[in-house]
This record gives structure tokens, sequence and C-alpha cells, in this order.
């Protein structure tokens, strides 16, 4: 969920530190809900047991299947003592699927894993090293490999831990109104959960809202260099049913007046009203691929309607003036010459959204990073060399 912004973005200041290794063997407690994934079910359980240098459990919950996800499951718990399987009698949705795994889960660590994605060879064992060495880390992320079919090879060798006080990731979060995690590739760790909570009942932010929550509460680190898992994309995922910018733009606010409202997060109110102006930028981004193609639609009318109920002054703003003239643009002038006079604000919106995605594929943010006090240069750290069978 990328926002379009055409001001500047600001320096996020972060610690980057040379990795180090695992203190010691470390409990991670797989948490898989299910609800007729059977056709993926037994690759993302295998990703999970085959994670070398770390004790994992694997919960299975499934969620009132009617595949054969359930008989499957138990299938794979009867093989390996390691998985265990909870099954709800009625559908109850996937956050409360998921805490219900959270509350039977006994590792040190926890992951959420849908049942149509996998965890790349040895990525918990580099994610539960950074919080091993810094307790105050409660979340450590990492790029994600997206695919549809055939999955390509994942790199494995971190380079270097980039680390941010928890309030600093969080505002930038809020300020830029967007997320920059996917799931799978998320490790956390388990006291804080205890404290803050499982998910909360969001359509389809159930999970950034967890991640804002946790940042409220502890430190967040990204793991540079490698990748951490795979994201499948298929037409029946819950990320690509919320793929339209008038939908998810609502579920983004969604998150953040939850987070603002019941997350406990220290400057409540500052953050909601960085997060809402955030949202609104956005959504007039998101607004000008119609209009700068000279299509005044109803999307982008919507859109306009969003950011307007959300930061009434938008319109005042660098990014409401160019709006309102493309705008004017779109709905009086022939299509042709509006759709001309568009193409350099589309041209300089690709630039921007390539550069973005460059340094989020780098750093695990959209925003320029300022080191402040960066450890020892970065080095790649050799990992054992654990055997891994690639998933069936």
């Amino acid at each position: 969920m990328r926002a379009v912004r055409q001001d500047p973005d600001p320096m996020l200041e972060a610690v980057r530190r040379a990795p180090l290794p695992p203190t010691e063997e470390a409990t991670v407690t797989v948490v898989i809900p299910c609800f007729n994934y059977a056709r993926f079910l037994e690759q993302a359980v295998h990703s999970a047991l085959t994670q070398a240098g770390v004790d994992v459990e694997v919960i299975i919950v499934d969620d009132a299947s009617t595949d054969d996800s359930l008989a499957l499951a138990r299938r794979l718990s009867s093989r390996d003592e390691r998985v265990r399987v909870l099954a709800n009698a009625v559908n109850r949705g996937p956050v409360a699927t998921f805490n219900r795994g959270l509350a039977a889960a006994r590792g040190e660590f926890l992951v959420r894993l849908d049942a149509d994605d996998l965890l790349t060879p040895t990525a918990l064992l580099r994610a539960v090293a950074v919080m091993q060495n810094l307790p105050e880390v409660g979340l450590v992320y990492g790029h994600p490999l997206h695919f549809h079919h055939g999955r390509g090879p994942a790199r494995t060798q971190v380079t270097a831990w980039t680390v941010w006080r928890g309030d600093d990731w969080l505002a930038a979060r809020c300020a830029a109104g967007d997320n920059v995690i996917t799931s799978p590739e998320v490790v956390m760790r388990r006291s804080v959960l205890d404290r803050i909570g499982g998910q909360r009942e969001l359509a389809h932010t159930h999970d950034m809202e967890l991640w804002l929550r946790i940042a409220a509460h502890a430190d967040v680190a990204y793991l540079e260099g490698c990748d951490q898992a795979w994201h499948r994309e298929h037409d029946a995922s819950l990320s690509i049913a919320a793929q339209e910018p008038h939908v998810f733009l609502r579920e983004v606010r969604d998150a953040f007046e939850t987070l603002c409202d019941t997350g406990g997060a220290r400057g409540a109110e500052h953050l909601r009203r960085a997060a809402r102006r955030g949202v609104a930028l956005a959504a007039l981004g998101y607004a000008r691929r119609d209009l700068d193609r000279g299509d005044a639609t109803a999307t982008a009318a919507d859109l306009r309607r969003l950011a307007l109920e959300l930061h009434p002054a938008v319109l005042d703003a660098p990014e409401g003036r160019a709006f309102e003239a493309a705008h004017h643009r779109a709905a009086t002038w022939p299509r042709s010459l509006a759709r001309l006079a568009g193409l350099p604000g589309r041209l300089a919106r690709r630039r921007r959204i390539d550069a973005r995605w460059e340094r989020w594929s780098r750093t695990g943010v959209y925003e320029p990073l300022r080191i402040v006090s960066a450890a020892p240069a970065p080095r790649v750290l050799p990992l054992p060399r654990f055997a891994f069978r690639e998933a069936v």
C-alpha cells in the first residue's frame, strides 16, 4: 500500500549496526491461520519446520474450512510433534483465528504466517539474532519477495541491521499515511504482545495496526541485504481484495484511528493529525493518476471527498492546489489537451514512485535515512551452513 506524495520525503533517523550472531537457540512459534488453503498449507508449514538454528513450533488454526485444510493439518501434526492444530467450530475470521493461535503460543518470539505464504531459509535465525542482542527491539522485518507462480531464489546473507526508535518509526508511518510491511516477513517479541494484546478487528489492516502498536511500545529493526519471506499473490488473497485506493486508504485510516484511540501511543492526538494529513495527501496523489490522464472520474471525486474529510485544509497545501488545477483541466478541457498538460505530472510521479520503491527495497522504508550513530561498518555475516530442503 504505497502512498503517492509530491512533497519531499522527510529524513528518518536510524542506527545502522553490524550484524551479530544469536546468543542462544531461540524458541519461535509460527501461527498459521488457515481458511480453505489446503493447496498451499503444506508448503507454508514446511517452510517453518525447516528453519535452522531455532526451536520452532507451528500452530495451525483452521477457521472452519470447507476444503481439506483441517484434515491435511491433522496429518501434518501426526507426522511432526512440533505441529499443533486448533480448529474453529464456526468461521471466526482472520483476526480471531490468529489471536486464538497467539493465546496458545509457547515461543519467546512469534510469527504470523498466512497459509499461502512461506518463510525463506534461516529467516527466523536472522531475525531473533537482532532481538537477542537488542532487547529493546520488539519487531524485526525484512524484504519480502512477491510471487504469483514460480518463486525466485532468496538472499540469505544479512549485511546490516537498521534500528529505529519505535516512536520515530511510528511517527514516520503516520506522517506518510502508509504501510511498509507486507506481513510474513515480521518476527515479534512475545513479551511485547503479552503487554499490548493481539490483532484488532479491522478488515484488511489488522496486521498494519499491530505493527504500529508494537512500535508505540518497542523499537523496530530491519534486516538489510536479505529476503525474509515469499508472499504469494493470487486472486483469492486478502491483500488482492483491497487494492483499490478508495478502499484501502479508508482502511489505512481506520488502522491509524484505532491505534490513536486504543493503542497506547505517546502523543496520540499529534499522531492522529499527522496520519489524517498523510492519508489525505495520499488520496489526492492517487486521484491525480486519473486527472493527469484527462479523466475526471468518480473515483477521483471520491478520493477528493476522503481527503477533505480527513484534513479540511488539504486543498491549501501545494499538493492540494496542484490537484485542483489538474481537476479543473480534466473537467473542462478537451481530454487530449488535459492529458498532454498532465504528462509532466505523470512523469514526475513515476520517477518519485520508482525512487521510493528502490529505497524501500534497500532499507524497509520510503523515506531517506539519516544514520545518526552507526556501529562499525556493515559487513556480511556468514550464518551457519544448515541444510534446507526446498519446500514441496
